[in-house]
């Protein structure tokens, strides 16, 4: 008799858990659910560090713009359409002029810039540098020219610091990311053929729609230029380079002055650093000159492809020492077109001076 009234009670103790379990969802929607908007927590204070990169946004975002062109016959607006190509740029002075990359507007016939402020205004091609992946286009007719970005320099940048990039990556306008500077003194090729020195890698995450946008240090200044990405997938993979400023400081004053920029060189084509380590040297191999150029003319020699004998390594000029070809196009540039440079090279292994004048490789004359 005392067994069955123990599983009597037993039986009802676990009817009163099961139905318990099974109510207390019910009872808990009934006496937690929050039916009015919740209450506001108080944010804390941004950090330090936080308010440093919204400030920065803040002040250079309203001078980045996007930047749409259209070929022959295209709807400008029309982003999936093929023939309309969309990059970033950012104001340069306050006549109204853009700075973006020459591929972004490349063969295009009509440009329109779309400012922070959502406006869409229309502009025009002033001047294109291919040989550097720069262009300069003016803006038509705006009630307000936004304020120029402040200009930095790229020649005391250092491996680490940290680099924002605002552009409009994949059409999603005003878009910010940060990193560091990855690496300096990359080269890197332009459509054109010629190869860009002193170029700036960053993990800043730069992506397509970024072309032509502002590299910018801590203070706000821009230091480069996002011209281009490395990836498989064509997304950003943490390594995307940027036109050093010193160059687009350089050559922007002249595309807007004259619509167009020489290209300080000797008319060769050089090995890569890669290629130079393999061999041993310490200089700049040549592999070959251009038909009719200042190298071909001062009889400068390239390798011979089908022996594979080493051809004329440069290691100075004007008796300054070369070991990338950086160093090299950097006095180029110092030097200008239409003024002679020495060379020092190693020839058979002897060493040797020859005297090239510095010739415009941007010509048509001097192409391959």
């Amino acid at each position: 008799m005392g067994n069955g009234r123990f599983y009597r009670y037993a039986v009802i103790a676990a009817l009163a858990l099961l139905g318990a379990s099974v109510a207390q969802p019910y009872v808990s929607r009934l006496l937690f659910s929050e039916t009015a908007p919740r209450a506001v927590t108080p944010r804390g204070d941004l950090s330090e560090a936080e308010q440093s990169i919204t400030a920065l946004f803040e002040r250079v975002s309203p001078s980045v713009v996007q930047v749409v062109g259209r070929q022959s016959g295209r709807n400008v607006f029309d982003e999936d359409s093929a023939g309309v190509q969309s990059g970033t740029g950012f104001v340069w002075d306050g006549a109204g002029n853009i700075v973006t990359n020459n591929h972004v507007v490349s063969g295009t016939t009509d440009v329109v810039v779309r400012l922070a402020s959502g406006e869409a205004v229309a502009a025009d091609i002033v001047g294109t540098a291919p040989n550097y992946d720069l262009a300069v286009i003016r803006l038509r007719n705006s009630p307000a020219v936004p304020k120029p970005v402040a200009v930095g320099s790229s020649a005391d940048l250092k491996v680490g610091q940290f680099a924002f990039a605002i552009g409009n990556p994949f059409g999603l306008d005003q878009s910010l990311t940060f990193g560091v500077i990855s690496a300096l003194h990359r080269r890197l090729p332009t459509s054109s053929g010629h190869q860009i020195s002193n170029v700036i890698q960053t993990d800043a995450a730069v992506n397509p729609g970024n072309s032509g946008g502002p590299l910018l240090d801590s203070s706000g200044r821009v230091v480069g230029v996002n011209t281009a990405i490395i990836s498989p997938s064509g997304s950003n993979a943490g390594v995307g380079f940027a036109i050093p400023v010193d160059v687009v400081n350089r050559v922007i004053p002249q595309l807007i002055r004259d619509g167009h920029v020489p290209t300080p060189g000797l008319g060769i084509v050089a090995a890569s650093e890669q290629d130079a380590t393999r061999l041993g040297v310490d200089g700049i191999p040549i592999l070959r000159t251009l038909p009719n150029s200042p190298a071909a003319r001062a009889g400068l020699r390239g390798a011979d492809m089908r022996t594979g004998t080493l051809g004329d390594v440069i290691v100075s000029v004007n008796d300054k020492p070369v070991h990338r070809l950086s160093d090299l196009t950097d006095e180029l540039d110092d030097v200008g077109v239409g003024h002679d440079v020495k060379l020092g090279i190693v020839r058979n292994d002897r060493s040797e001076t020859i005297n090239v004048a510095v010739g415009d490789i941007g010509q048509s004359r001097l192409e391959p």
